[in-house]
């Protein structure tokens, strides 16, 4: 006889922080099985309190990553990015002898979307023994940090961010210049505000990367690029940041609107797989 699966009762969540601002590990928590209300609220609190949550020893199913993720919202399908098998919501990404680690740059995720993502659940489904851990920085702190002369210089400022190395990618793969054009067409660029308000706290982030953004819209080239790569340059701040050392089974889920991150490629040859189901967000204001 099948036993059906039962939503787990309150969670009595422990919350182990990494850092004073960013980042905590939760215990208490099985996510193969359903989650009733006050645990989802409890974690989506987590989530806005720390940015990013950490779960360690999830043994799941493809179909239970999901359905963890749904509970937060749509889930998007990435455009340009290889999926699992059956599961175009699911990224497989994999990286070994052949294929280096190329997610080693300070980022928010498909910011080139119109409404970029709410947040990623990424699972380690193999990891090197060494090496290949995610950094992750606070974006509230990033802003905060900056003087008041550069606060006033972006405040109502917006920035452009384009899709442009998948572009690269495509050419290299040989996609026609139509097939690119229609890409261009269906995923135009996208003005978004410099500082970001979070929908949720009300908080004020920095909300420019280096994978996406082009240039600060009003700016002459020269004075775009300057500022941009100060702001860039926030996140490299140890102070902003914490540090995951992944294990096979362990699981991160990131608050995008509130946080970049960096996968750090200092495992090759050594094969890392992960798998990322990423959450539909809003448009930033």
């Amino acid at each position: 006889m099948t036993v059906a699966a039962h939503a787990q009762t309150p969670a009595r969540l422990t919350l182990a922080p990494l850092t004073p601002t960013i980042g905590a590990e939760v215990s208490g928590i099985d996510l193969a099985r359903p989650l009733d209300g006050e645990t989802l609220a409890e974690l989506r609190a987590a989530l806005l309190d720390w940015k990013v949550i950490f779960f360690r020893d999830q043994t799941i199913t493809t179909d239970q990553h999901l359905a963890f993720a749904r509970n937060f919202g749509a889930l998007e399908v990435h455009p340009f990015a290889p999926h699992k098998p059956d599961y175009p919501e699911v990224l497989a990404i994999t990286h070994d002898r052949d294929n280096k680690g190329r997610e080693n740059a300070w980022h928010s995720d498909v910011t080139w979307r119109a409404e970029p993502s709410l947040g990623s659940v990424l699972r380690a489904v193999e990891v090197p023994d060494i090496g290949g851990d995610t950094l992750f920085a606070d974006m509230y702190a990033a802003y905060e940090g900056l003087t008041d002369e550069v606060k006033a210089k972006i405040e109502g400022a917006t920035a452009i961010h384009d899709f442009a190395h998948f572009r690269v990618a495509m050419k290299k793969r040989g996609l026609t210049p139509e097939q690119i054009e229609a890409f261009n067409a269906k995923y135009p660029m996208q003005e978004h505000p410099v500082v970001r308000t979070h929908p949720e706290t009300g908080r004020k982030g920095l909300y420019v990367n280096v994978a996406f953004t082009q240039h600060i819209v009003g700016l002459e080239p020269e004075e775009s690029a300057s500022l941009l790569r100060h702001l860039y340059a926030q996140a490299a701040i140890p102070e902003y940041q914490c540090r995951f050392r992944w294990t096979k089974d362990a699981i991160a889920f990131w608050d995008n609107r509130a946080s970049q991150h960096y996968a750090a490629s200092d495992y090759w040859p050594a094969v890392r797989r992960m798998e990322r189901v990423t959450i539909v967000g809003d448009r930033p204001y």
